[in-house]
């Protein structure tokens, strides 16, 4: 290992609650010790001492003040990508991190990933380590930090606006990546073997811990956050979302991510309600809370659940989560169409208000909200798409979208098990390349790719049983040969296995007509799609291009099934493909 060449990202503490109470010693007679006695790096450094850190071997450390800026202050407890982590409790100057060389970290839990806080530095640095499972069986991982300066802003958890150093700082982004690997499911783990001299640059840990199963919940509705984008600015505002229900349950809890966010946002307190018509609630809005208390703020890049709570949620219905924001809010993150108007009040906290009277505005978007939960159910299917699973050209606020239509499918049958379905389509997404590029206000909402988005959008949802794929038009319209699509396919798949989730593919449907879908274009869909209809690397695959193409011409839509711009289905189309789909290939178990 290049001890003179350090990487920097900071890496999330070790979980306290979760360490058996004695330290461990392993077969090779190493004894196992909670990560912070491990720490030999310091990365942080207050802006006024620049010289009382050295991340990189070079003198360059994180800045105390960015960090604090962000939310991200010692020994806070935070979540990103469902997984619960807390920051290294140690003021600037002091040691916050381990640089990664088969040290074995004990560690309590069992889950469904082990998720680290890490950055390289020197380079991205990658090693292979092992977790030890209370029954003495082991599992290996691989681990991937990428470079603290310059790593894919698109999978950073955060990025901090300067790099402190000792000649001055520096107004350049420095990133912090949380980066989860598969568990044996079921297993206790009792520790965990961190890999041994990454190759080529030093892999950084900042924190790790087991991300846990969502036991006794299921996802009922979700959106991926699309980009981040300039609102209002909105001051003393409440803001009424409408969602709609996929399955039903007795309790409820609720999503809120600040994904690609610089800076914490505050919610002053939010309530859940089922929606009589517009903005008005069929009886009183149920306050929801946060730890225990009415509001919360969420750090920059990471996301809060509300506790529990005991609500009647009814399936396929329209819900309420309304959620006030005391301060100014002039940029959020966003699900850019959500094909459903949603509702702005006057000012004043108006979350209990059943009435929709305050409520004067309306909006297009979904900010902040990322999911809803409901208590017990099998499980969801998540659908990985583009604006096509997002619904563009159906009819707004009539929840006609694809997804919509299988959800309702699946409540109307005794075959299956009644799974959640919950949508990440995200208009003009694509599997292999970003449109918005993961950090910073900007009008591209199209996501970062659904190679990068993965982790968040599916792997980490709520009790994701099964996958449906579903994208690939928009890369090979901008230029993406079939071969890179069916490289970010394969590995979409792969990791989705190591998950231990059942995927299933779909293929790309027809576009003859749009500007860009050429001849050309029309070739490498078509490629794409025979690979589909022959790989093995899925375990089903659905054909909507049969589904919807003109058997008198292939390369177009069926004029029936067009919305009109040749490229996306309108509703007929739409419910055309939920209804080809045997619900038998969601099955997970």
């Amino acid at each position: 290992m290049r001890r003179g060449i350090w990487g920097a990202i900071i890496v999330l503490a070790l979980l306290a609650g979760g360490a058996p109470p004695a330290v461990a010693k392993t077969v090779t007679g190493q004894h196992a010790l909670p990560l912070s006695r491990l720490f030999d790096n310091r990365a942080v450094s207050d802006d006024a001492r620049p010289r009382a850190a050295d991340f990189d071997g070079s003198g360059a450390s994180l800045s105390a003040q960015d960090l604090r800026a962000a939310g991200w202050y010692p020994g806070r407890a935070l979540s990103v990508d469902a997984t619960r982590l807390r920051l290294p409790d140690r003021a600037p100057g002091e040691p916050d991190n381990v640089r990664s060389d088969g040290q074995l970290v004990r560690l309590g839990g069992r889950g469904t990933a082990l998720s680290f806080l890490v950055a390289g530095t020197g380079g991205t640095a990658s090693g292979a380590g092992t977790v030890r499972y209370r029954d003495g069986s082991v599992s290996g991982y691989r681990l991937t930090a990428p470079d603290w300066r310059s790593g894919p802003l698109a999978t950073k958890a955060v990025a901090l606006p300067h790099i402190n150093t000792p000649g001055g700082q520096r107004a350049e982004r420095a990133r912090l990546y949380v980066v989860s690997v598969p568990l044996t499911a079921g297993r206790a783990v009792a520790s965990v073997e961190l890999p041994r001299d990454p190759a080529g640059a030093d892999l950084h840990v900042f924190a790790l811990s087991v991300r846990e199963s969502a036991r006794n919940w299921a996802g009922t509705w979700s959106a991926s956050t699309s980009g981040y984008a300039a609102v209002g600015p909105w001051t003393d505002r409440t803001l009424r979302l409408v969602v709609r229900t996929s399955v039903g349950g007795p309790r409820v809890r609720v999503r809120l991510d600040n994904t690609f966010a610089g800076s914490p946002a505050r919610i002053g307190s939010a309530t859940v309600a089922v929606r009589s018509a517009g903005a008005g609630a069929r009886q009183r809005p149920a306050p929801l809370s946060f730890g225990g208390r009415s509001g919360t703020d969420i750090p920059a890049g990471a996301q809060v659940f509300s506790d529990p709570l005991g609500f009647d949620v009814p399936p396929d219905s329209d819900l309420l989560v309304s959620f006030h924001l005391p301060g100014t809010v002039a940029a959020a993150p966003v699900h850019h169409r959500a094909i459903q108007h949603s509702y702005l009040s006057e000012p004043g906290d108006h979350t209990a208000d059943g009435s929709p009277d305050a409520y004067t505005s309306t909006l297009s978007t979904w900010p902040f909200l990322t999911g809803v939960d409901v208590g017990g159910g099998p499980g969801s299917v998540v659908t990985l798409g583009d604006s096509i699973t997002d619904g563009v050209k159906s009819t707004q606020g009539a929840n006609r979208r694809w997804p919509n239509v299988l959800a309702r499918r699946l409540l109307a049958q005794g075959e299956v098990p009644h799974y959640g379905v919950v949508n990440h389509g995200i208009s003009a997404n694509r599997v292999v390349s970003d449109v918005y590029p993961g950090d910073g206000v900007s009008r591209s909402t199209g996501g970062v790719s659904a190679v990068h988005r993965l982790e968040r959008d599916v792997l980490a949802q709520t009790s994701a049983r099964t996958v449906v794929v579903f994208e690939g038009v928009n890369d090979v319209r901008w230029g993406a040969t079939a071969e890179q699509v069916i490289a970010g396919l394969r590995e979409i798949a792969d990791r989705a296995h190591a998950r231990g989730l059942r995927v299933v593919g779909a293929t790309i449907v027809p576009c003859e007509g749009e500007t860009r879908c050429t001849a050309a274009v029309d070739a490498e869909r078509t490629a794409v799609n025979a690979y589909l209809r022959g790989t093995d690397a899925f375990d089903a695959v659905l054909d909507f291009d049969a589904v919807l193409r003109d058997p008198a011409r292939p390369a177009r839509m069926l004029p029936a099934y067009d919305s009109g711009d040749h490229l996306h289905p309108g509703d007929a189309g739409l419910a055309a493909l939920a209804e080809s789909v045997d619900l038998r290939l969601l099955r997970a178990d």
